[in-house]
């Protein structure tokens, strides 16, 4: 189903591509746009993946080099309207290939002869040049509580004009292992890779919020904004402890603030778990341009 948010999206085509090695078994999607924003989506019979592990896998293949856009898939809850799909609407899983293009304005001055009528003999001219930075990695984004959460790791992906497979597994235990190829380029905890859970520790602060202060009762929250009670010095806060100066044979380095249990980690045994999974959607920009 293709959404009907905007009227100039892109159109996929299907098509095995400029080299293949079965013309009929080898098609799939293709974009066949450039500069287009492409959204479309296919629903499934709805499940949910408490208890059991989930992987997601499918392959991509760039026959040319893009500079800005993605090859990735979304995972939608099956209550998706499809024909309103776009780059807001809410998912549960986003994953696979990003390229983000960025360009940096240079200055370069000299002396110049063609500049003597303005600047006298010989003038200071500034040409501005462009360079362009890429960065190509593995987008994996879930969300959480109506949040989005990015990998905190680099992932990079394949830079080529070749098919690749690239996997998703997201295990009963709050783990996870990214694979392209089929070979495992990351895994880990989704609680450590994450910044879904508040930290477990934070640094003792200096001061806390007042417990005695009350919202006024003329408060506006959506003239004055959200309320925070005002802070107070800490009264349990030690200060910065320094160690004497002296020949200290046990001596172990330089002093850490010390770290409190934080009161707002709540930890959760079922960060992998998506009750609803229904919908697998493309919601892609790609944008080519070539050098001048």
């Amino acid at each position: 189903v293709e959404s009907k948010q905007e009227s100039d999206y892109g159109k996929f085509v299907l098509s095995a591509g400029k080299f293949y090695g079965d013309p009929m078994k080898d098609q799939g999607l293709q974009t066949s746009q450039d500069a287009r924003f492409h959204a479309f989506s296919a629903r499934f019979k709805a499940f949910g993946n408490a208890g059991e592990p989930l992987m997601v896998q499918f392959t991509v293949k760039h026959e040319q080099s893009i500079n800005c856009g993605g090859g990735y898939v979304k995972l939608f809850p099956a209550d998706l309207n499809q024909e309103d799909m776009l780059g807001d609407s809410l998912y549960n899983i986003m994953f696979g290939e990003w390229t983000d293009s960025a360009l940096h304005q240079q200055s370069k001055f000299f002396l110049y002869e063609g500049c003597s009528s303005m600047l006298g003999s010989a003038g200071a001219c500034c040409v501005l040049t462009f360079a362009v930075q890429v960065q190509k990695k593995v987008h994996v984004i879930f969300n959480y509580k109506g949040e989005n959460h990015p990998i905190n790791k680099a992932i990079p992906c394949k830079d080529d004009e070749y098919t690749h497979p690239y996997t998703l597994i997201l295990s009963p235990d709050n783990t996870y292992e990214v694979k392209i190829d089929n070979k495992k380029v990351e895994s880990g905890s989704l609680e450590e890779d994450w910044d879904m859970l508040s930290p477990k520790r934070i640094e003792d602060p200096e001061d806390i919020p007042d417990p005695d202060a009350k919202k006024p009762n003329d408060w506006d929250d959506e003239m004055d904004g959200e309320w925070e009670p005002p802070r107070i010095t800490n009264p349990e806060y030690k200060g910065e402890w320094k160690p004497r100066k002296i020949d200290n044979p046990d001596y172990k380095g330089k002093w850490v603030h010390p770290k409190i249990d934080n009161p707002e980690y709540v930890a959760d045994a079922e960060l992998h778990k998506y009750d609803s999974i229904g919908v697998i959607g493309l919601d892609l920009l790609q944008v080519l341009w070539e050098d001048r």
